[in-house]
C-alpha cells in the first residue's frame, strides 16, 4: 500500500513538474516574442533617427556651402572697397586740380 501511495506522490510530482516546464516554456515563448516586438520597435526607431540625421547633414552642409559663397561675396566687396577708399584721396586731388609740391 504504501508503495501503491509513494507511486502515485511520484506521478503527482512528474505530473506537476511537467505542468511547470510547460508554463515556463510558454512564459518563455511569450517574453521572446514581447523582445522581438521590441527589437523590431527599436530597429524603426533607429532607422528614423538615422534618417533624421542624414537629412539633418545634408541641410548642414547646404548651409555651409551657401554661407561660404555669401562669404566670398562679402569679401569681394570689402576688398572692392578698401581698394576704392585708398584711391579716394588721389581721385579728389586729381579732381579738384591739386597738385602736391614737387
Amino acid at each position: 500500500m504504501l508503495r501503491r501511495a509513494h507511486e502515485f506522490c511520484a506521478k503527482i510530482s512528474r505530473g506537476m513538474w511537467l505542468a511547470t516546464l510547460v508554463q515556463n516554456q510558454a512564459t518563455l515563448v511569450q517574453t521572446q516574442a514581447a523582445f522581438v516586438v521590441q527589437v523590431a520597435e527599436t530597429n524603426r526607431q533607429n532607422a528614423e533617427t538615422n534618417r533624421q540625421l542624414a537629412e539633418t547633414n545634408r541641410k548642414l552642409a547646404e548651409l555651409e556651402r551657401v554661407t561660404a559663397e555669401r562669404f566670398a561675396r562679402i569679401l569681394a566687396l570689402l576688398l572692392e572697397n578698401t581698394r576704392l577708399l585708398q584711391a579716394l584721396p588721389d581721385a579728389i586731388c586729381e579732381k579738384i586740380g591739386f597738385k602736391p609740391p614737387a
